[in-house]
């Protein structure tokens, strides 16, 4: 990773708005880039700008935005859709044939720089009801909404989320707001095993020193309605699939790193599971917004460090070896801060 001078974005279309970056966020996919150079078919063409968790504030804009001010804090939605492929019209622009995503080879370069143009649909206004800090984590929090929403869980059901980082407290926390009382967690970092029961986790398994498979069925004999694997890896899918009741539910929104994984068909059959795949958040950035600003969860405990722009490299390191409890690390991108 190395810190560069790069000619300064500018306004180009009407709908362009040039943004000073003020925290980002580093994301599991963004270390996957960092490590392997790559997720899936996604390969990174050196040099290439990462991130694209991250809150703003709005310096210029083009003639055709109306709804922004100069100097006004936002929250960046970092997917840009073209609103007019069969996706978009269907309501699902996360999905957009022509998609575009901040810190995604090929497509556009991500918010770890100072300055960054986005076009202003993608530009949500806090009306400084959170933070800038609280603005980082609406993104990663989405994907949560989104996942429960996707999984139609509802109150007085029961739920397991298999990884207790971003993604998985994402869902931990989108599921209490739901009023989902019931939640188990497996996870292997004690530091964040402690989080996740702070958090509100009836109950915490670590797949290193117990089965956790086993200690579900004696709190659940009947299964869980909705699993949550947030860890990407074939151990915990084949968990998730364990402890789900028939008729049940896998989400997978982890990412693994492994080209392929499995299933075994006759347990997915004789229970009929549902898998639903999640892609990032659909329609979801502002309602994590408001869910924030409202006071329905609270989120502040999720931010464990904070590094400066040219320590981006240890914040990197930081969160690629899961090291000193970290759940999500930030970087300030510019200097100016209270």
């Amino acid at each position: 990773m190395a810190l560069c001078e790069v000619p300064a974005p500018k306004v180009v279309n009407p709908t362009d708005v040039l943004l000073k970056v003020e925290y980002v966020g580093v994301c599991g996919s963004d270390v996957h880039y960092y490590e392997t150079g790559r997720i899936g078919s996604q390969k990174v063409q050196y040099p290439y700008p990462v991130g694209h968790e991250c809150s703003a504030t709005v310096v210029d804009f083009g003639r055709g935005v109306k709804t922004l001010q100069k100097g006004e804090p936002v929250v960046v939605e970092p997917a840009i859709s073209c609103r007019q492929c069969d996706q978009c019209r269907a309501g699902r622009p996360h999905t957009c044939q022509s998609l575009k995503f901040l810190g995604c080879p090929g497509q556009i370069d991500g918010c770890l720089a100072e300055y960054l143009v986005m076009p202003a649909e993608c530009c949500f206004p806090t009306k400084n009801r959170i933070s800038l800090q609280q603005g980082v984590l609406c993104e990663p929090f989405a994907i949560g909404v989104y996942a429960v929403q996707q999984s139609h869980l509802q109150a007085g059901q029961t739920a397991a989320v298999f990884g207790a980082g971003p993604i998985g407290l994402s869902c931990l926390k989108a599921a209490q707001a739901q009023g989902v009382e019931t939640i188990y967690i497996t996870e292997i970092i004690s530091e964040r095993i402690e989080i996740a029961r702070s958090a509100g986790a009836v109950w915490i398994g670590n797949p290193d020193t117990e089965n956790v498979v086993q200690a579900m069925a004696g709190l659940e004999p009947d299964g869980v309605d909705v699993a949550f694997e947030c860890a990407g890896q074939q151990e915990t899918i084949d968990q998730a699939v364990d402890v789900l009741k028939p008729g049940g539910t896998l989400m997978l929104i982890g990412i693994p790193r492994a080209e392929r994984i499995g299933f075994c068909p006759d347990r997915l059959r004789r229970k009929e599971i549902s898998i639903i795949n999640v892609r990032r958040q659909n329609h979801c950035t502002r309602k994590a917004m408001d869910m924030i600003a409202d006071r329905k969860v609270d989120l502040d405990f999720m931010v464990t460090h904070t590094f400066e722009f040219d320590q981006s490299q240890r914040a990197f390191d930081l969160v690629a070896g899961y090291k000193d409890g970290v759940i999500k690390a930030l970087i300030k991108a510019n200097t100016n801060h209270d």
